[in-house]
């Protein structure tokens, strides 16, 4: 696969063919997500819990763009469908990068997202407030059963708040400060969240590709 040229009006609305797409996650705050950010797509919006795929996938790899090349490549060729799936985390530069690929399981497996913002805030308390940089990151995979994978990728920069803020969005969203908006990830709403985040940057590289494979 290759990049898809930006050619086509995103605001025109493009007719939904009988292909389909697998989400390769059942998280609800996700599957919301990839769905408002995927709209315009010719494929329907599909999750293996709807497909009755139960295969969870272990994320061996060291790098987000491995995690997520495992997962898309695992359930296109168990579904026989073109699949997306993504890796994303925080890295924040006072922890080197920490917790990277891990931070779904950074305070531990079975952490709650309470938990890990909590984790996260302990390991920064003697860090001032101008060396708490950090940066969201997220990159999509787009695999086809035969084993072809696009990747796509996109970055939101931020500061690590000292207490939680906000009731939106998931994760480690009420502990992320955008400077710009005085407000954290939390604090904004899903139509603000999705003009700015990371995970949106990857998303309108990945409409366009997704749009050059329905061709």
């Amino acid at each position: 696969m290759t990049a898809a040229a930006s050619s086509i009006n995103n605001d025109k609305e493009v007719p939904v063919h009988k292909n389909k797409l697998l989400l390769a996650t059942n998280n609800k705050g996700k599957v919301r997500e990839y769905k408002s950010l995927l709209r315009r797509i010719p494929f329907k919006i599909v999750t293996p819990s709807e497909l009755g795929i139960t295969t969870e996938v272990d994320e061996t790899g060291s790098s987000f763009e491995e995690n997520a090349g495992l997962k898309a490549i695992a359930l296109a060729k168990e579904s026989g469908l073109l699949s997306l799936a993504d890796d994303s985390g925080l890295e924040v530069d006072a922890l080197g990068g920490e917790p990277g690929p891990l931070s779904a399981r950074y305070a531990g497996e079975d952490a709650s997202d309470i938990d890990r913002l909590n984790y996260l805030l302990s390991r920064l308390k003697d860090v001032p407030g101008d060396r708490r940089s950090a940066r969201f990151r997220c990159v999509i995979a787009i695999a086809a059963p035969d084993g072809e994978v696009e990747l796509c990728s996109g970055e939101c920069r931020g500061l690590i708040t000292t207490e939680p803020r906000g009731y939106n969005g998931f994760g480690y969203d009420p502990i992320f400060y955008l400077p710009e908006l005085c407000k954290t990830m939390a604090e904004l709403t899903p139509e603000e969240k999705n003009k700015i985040s990371h995970r949106a940057k990857a998303a309108e590289k990945a409409r366009e590709v997704l749009k050059k494979l329905a061709r």
